[in-house]
């Protein structure tokens, strides 16, 4: 299992995956927004996204976890 964090404190712009879905290495899952910059959270492995914890519009902190995968 990979757990997918924040890089740094930001809101959720947009999420580009769901729950169920395969991704590979390097697909976009979400993408935060900080100071008016666009932020893509990676997948680092391939595997199936099991849970996303965030809704577009939240704010997250450094560290938060945005979703896990399997």
């Amino acid at each position: 299992m990979a757990d997918v964090r924040a890089e740094m404190s930001a809101s959720v712009f947009r999420i580009d995956v769901t729950e169920g879905a395969d991704v590979v290495a390097g697909d976009v899952l979400v993408v935060l927004e900080s100071m008016k910059m666009e932020i893509p959270v990676l997948a680092e492995a391939a595997g199936k996204v099991e849970e996303l914890l965030v809704n577009e519009g939240d704010i997250v902190e450094e560290g938060a976890l945005l979703a896990r995968i399997l």
